[in-house]
C-alpha cells in the first residue's frame, strides 16, 4: 500500500473546496510542515491552538486540519510573544502539520452553512449569494464519428453540469475546413490538401477549476493533432458556490419556538435576537461565522429569520422588522466543522486515524 502524504490530504481537501473559492482576504492551505512527509493521522479541529497541537501529539497524529488560518494576517518574527506564534513554535518543534480550509470550505454547498441547515432540520437548501464569473464555457470541434467519445470525455472530466442536470451539451452538425502543411501529421486528410470535414461544434459549462482536468481529457480524447478550441468566462451564477444558504423548515412554527429550539439545536448559551414578532418562521437564511453582510440577501430571499454570528449593536436596526436576526455566536455556527472534515477524510483515507478534536476551543464564555 502506497504512503499517504500530507500533499495527498491537502490535494484531497482542494478538490472537495478548491482555494480558488476563498475570499481574497484569507489564508487557507498548508502553513506549516513538509507536504511530502508521510501522514500518521489527522486531527481536525475549529481553531488550532497551542493545546490542540498538544492533543494531536498525544493522539499521535501529525497533520492538523483546522477551520481557522493560525496564521491569517502574516507573521513578521516567531518570539512566542502571541498565541499565534506559541502555536506555531510548538508546531514545527513536535514536527505537526497545520493546514487550514476556512472560506473555501465555507463557499462550497456541502460545507459549514449544509452542517447548520442539517442541525435545524431545514429542507429545500440553496445557495443564499451564488458566486459569478467562476464558470467557463468551452467550445470546439469533433469530427461526427468521434463527438460521442469527446463529448463522453468531457463529461467524466467534469464538464456539462448544471444544477441537478448532469452531461448537458449543445452539439450544432457543420462542415470544418484546414489543409495540413508539410510539418503536420495528420490523422485526417493529407499535407497540402485542403479537407471537408463533417464535424460537429459542442459546447460545455465547467467550473474554472476544472479548466486544466477538462482540457486534458478533450486532448487525449480528440483524434486531432491539432484541437481547435476556445474558452470563455461566464458571468452566470454558480449555484453550489457562494456564501450563505437558504432554506425550509418542514413546518411553519411560532418565531420563539424557533428561537428556542435553534438554541438546543446548535447548543448555543446565548441567542442575541431582534424582536421576533409578527408570524410563523418558514423560511431560514444562515452564515456561519460572521455573517451580517448577507442580511439584506437574507431579506431579498423571504427569509423570516437570519441565524449567523457576531453582528455588531448598530447591524440589529438593519433587520427594520423585516426579519429576525439571530446571532447564535461565532464558535457556535461553526462548531460541527471538525466533524464534518473528520468524516470526509475517514472515509477517503483508510491507512491513518482521522479524529475529531475534543478541545472547545470556544474563547468566549459566559455566565
Amino acid at each position: 500500500m502506497a504512503t499517504t502524504t500530507i500533499k495527498d490530504v491537502c490535494g484531497y481537501l482542494e478538490s472537495m473546496a478548491p482555494r480558488a473559492y476563498q475570499e481574497s482576504y484569507d489564508n487557507s492551505g498548508l502553513i506549516v510542515g513538509n507536504p511530502n512527509a508521510a501522514v500518521t493521522g489527522v486531527l481536525t479541529t475549529l481553531d488550532c491552538l497551542e493545546n490542540i497541537v498538544d492533543e494531536a501529539v498525544a493522539e499521535g497524529c501529525n497533520l492538523v486540519v483546522a477551520h481557522h488560518p493560525i496564521v491569517f494576517k502574516g507573521l513578521k518574527k516567531l518570539t512566542g510573544q502571541s498565541y499565534a506564534e506559541r502555536t506555531i513554535i510548538k508546531a514545527i518543534k513536535n514536527d505537526i502539520a497545520v493546514y487550514a480550509i476556512h472560506t473555501n470550505l465555507d463557499n462550497v454547498a456541502w460545507g459549514v452553512n449544509m452542517q447548520i441547515a442539517d442541525q435545524l432540520g431545514l429542507i429545500n437548501t440553496k445557495v443564499l449569494v451564488p458566486k459569478s464569473n467562476v464558470l467557463l464555457k468551452l467550445t470546439t470541434f469533433v469530427p461526427a464519428q468521434h463527438k460521442d467519445a469527446v463529448v463522453t470525455a468531457l463529461h467524466q472530466a467534469g464538464a456539462g453540469n448544471i444544477g441537478n442536470y448532469s452531461h448537458c451539451s449543445f452539439q450544432l452538425e457543420g462542415e470544418g475546413t484546414f489543409m495540413p502543411n508539410e510539418k503536420a501529421n495528420p490523422s485526417i486528410g493529407k499535407r497540402g490538401t485542403l479537407e471537408r470535414v463533417s464535424e460537429v461544434r459542442v459546447e460545455v459549462i465547467l467550473p474554472e477549476v476544472s479548466k486544466r482536468v477538462v482540457l486534458d481529457a478533450l486532448f487525449r480524447s480528440h483524434p486531432y493533432e491539432e484541437v481547435a478550441y476556445y474558452l470563455s468566462r461566464l458571468e452566470n451564477e454558480y449555484h453550489q458556490i457562494g456564501s450563505g444558504m437558504v432554506g425550509d423548515l418542514p413546518e411553519p412554527v411560532e418565531p420563539y419556538a424557533f428561537l428556542n429550539s435553534l438554541k438546543i439545536k446548535l447548543e448555543a448559551k446565548v441567542v442575541r435576537h431582534t424582536r421576533a414578532g409578527g408570524g410563523k418562521v418558514s423560511r431560514v437564511a444562515l452564515c456561519g461565522g460572521a455573517g451580517s453582510f448577507l442580511l439584506p440577501h437574507a431579506i431579498a430571499a423571504g427569509a423570516h429569520v437570519f441565524v449567523s454570528a457576531d453582528f455588531k449593536y448598530h447591524e440589529f436596526f438593519d433587520a427594520e422588522e423585516k426579519i429576525v436576526i439571530a446571532d447564535i455566536g461565532h464558535y457556535e455556527s461553526e462548531q460541527y466543522t471538525k466533524q464534518l472534515l473528520a468524516s470526509v477524510l475517514s472515509k477517503k483515507f483508510t491507512s491513518f486515524a482521522t479524529t475529531f478534536s475534543k478541545t472547545n476551543t470556544n474563547p468566549i464564555s459566559y455566565l
